[in-house]
């Protein structure tokens, strides 16, 4: 009988052996083949600031300071960036970040040793997706879209970019997670890998070992700049795929629109309205004479169905929303009442609601520079209060970028919201300059600055300036 059971755990031993991925000996051969596919994107953007004509400075909060503000000289400055993309068909379509084009004036892509200028075919910021066209008539060599919702917890995956500008870089590790979302977009729905993502990797490539991509390398978490840390995360290519598509196809997106706002179905909520657990998206408000509100959708109303597709958590349903076609007939299983109830109504488009105009209105923001702490920032939005999940009554500025010549470089990100100075609260961009400005006219040794970081922590800085 021991024996009959020690021929048995080989056989499953060898059986499972047999039927389990080898672990690669290399990735080179990958590498080859795909590198030519991956591109550098550099671009260059105009920063527009304004100086005092003056040798003084009016203190924070002076009524001179608005008198004098006609009298600011204009001056403009050059700022560059550096991501990754790659080519998506022979004739030079390349998918990048958002992030890594947004307000460029101008976008060169590297192939190999060939630069060629590029412009922009179409924009998501809302999946921060780029689709680009290079000015030639040269020929390429494609990378093609895998399946990404069979790519599992464990499978291996490669990422190639261009990390601190340094050329190709290939990194390889597995994935990590699925589904995560870490509030970046309002579609997150993440690959997590620990395939080494660093600055540069935006909008360069996952693969995986059929050489297919994945996903787009768009996110890392980073504490204090220190690099990868082995979390990084890409957009599934089942999702931008679909974005992708619309981009070249109209220049634009064309996403489904409901017309709700939304909420957590928290389980004091659920309780309540005796639903056996937390779950569907519960309606906040409706938007006037939006398809939601045409059919009848009240606040209050708890959504649990979309079209047939289960909707398990509030975030699930912008996402489900947006995938589908503009104009198309939709069930909806709604809660009401502490009742199962059924509502149909015709899809609108959301790039035509006038939520979506007054919202992409309000998201012009002016960037402006703090020349004496060499970083440029801008205002802070009620989009990003909201976004974040700040306290309402917040003010201050958001870094965007920081020199590496900035006091700043390693100590702060951008992103980072400065609130106070020298424990002076700071109201808008105007303010940080009069503050900045009046601290090293009097000499002082150390700025005291009070943050925000991206994980919404609040901390104290000093920093040395003389």
């Amino acid at each position: 009988m021991k024996l009959i059971s020690k021929i048995l755990f080989f056989i499953i031993i060898l059986n499972s052996v047999a039927n389990s991925k080898p672990v690669p000996e290399s990735f080179a051969d990958l590498a080859d083949k795909l590198m030519p596919s991956v591109v550098n994107i550099s671009t260059t953007q105009t920063v527009r600031t304004s100086t005092n004509q003056f040798p003084f400075q009016f203190p924070p909060g002076s009524p001179f300071g608005e008198m004098f503000k006609d009298f600011e000289r204009p001056t403009e400055r050059k700022a560059s960036s550096l991501g990754s993309g790659f080519i998506i068909d022979t004739k030079g379509t390349v998918v990048t970040n958002n992030h890594v084009i947004s307000g460029a004036d101008d976008i060169l892509v590297r192939v190999g040793d060939k630069e060629y200028k590029a412009k922009v075919i179409g924009a998501d910021p809302y999946m921060d997706i780029a689709v680009l066209k290079m000015d030639t008539k040269d020929q390429f060599k494609p990378v093609g879209f895998g399946d990404s919702d069979k790519a599992r917890v464990g499978d291996w995956a490669v990422a190639i970019g261009n990390p601190f500008g340094l050329g190709g870089t290939v990194t390889a590790g597995i994935i990590s997670a699925r589904n995560r979302d870490i509030n970046l977009t309002r579609y997150d729905d993440f690959i997590q890998t620990d395939a080494s993502i660093n600055q540069g990797n935006s909008g360069g490539p996952l693969f995986n070992l059929k050489g297919e991509v994945i996903g787009i390398n768009t996110a890392i978490i980073a504490p204090g700049q220190s690099g990868s840390i082995g979390i990084g995360f890409a957009i599934p290519a089942n999702a931008a795929s679909n974005v992708i598509n619309q981009l070249i196809q109209f220049g634009e997106t064309k996403r489904g629109w409901l017309g709700v706002r939304i909420q957590e179905v928290t389980k004091e909520i659920a309780d309540v309205e005796k639903l056996k657990k937390p779950q569907g998206a519960l309606v906040a408000s409706v938007g006037a004479n939006s398809p939601a509100d045409k059919a009848g959708i009240k606040a209050g109303d708890i959504i649990l169905n979309f079209d047939g597709k289960k909707i398990d958590t509030m975030r699930t349903l912008p996402k489900v929303v947006a995938t589908t076609q503009v104009g198309k007939s939709v069930e909806l299983k709604i809660w009401r009442n502490k009742k199962l109830i059924s509502k149909r109504l015709t899809l609108g488009r959301l790039e035509s609601s006038e939520e979506f105009k007054e919202k992409k209105t309000k998201s012009v923001k002016k960037i402006e520079d703090i020349e004496k702490l060499k970083i440029a920032v801008r205002a802070l939005s009620k989009d990003d209060i909201s976004s974040r999940n700040l306290n309402s009554k917040t003010t201050g500025v958001v870094i965007t970028e920081i020199s590496a010549r900035s006091p700043l470089t390693n100590l702060l990100r951008v992103n980072d919201i400065i609130i106070e100075v020298q424990k002076t609260p700071i109201k808008d961009v105007s303010d940080l300059k009069k503050l900045v400005d009046s601290i090293f006219k009097k000499g002082e040794k150390t700025l005291l600055l009070t943050v925000i970081n991206k994980n919404n922590q609040r901390r104290y800085l000093g920093v040395k300036i003389n």
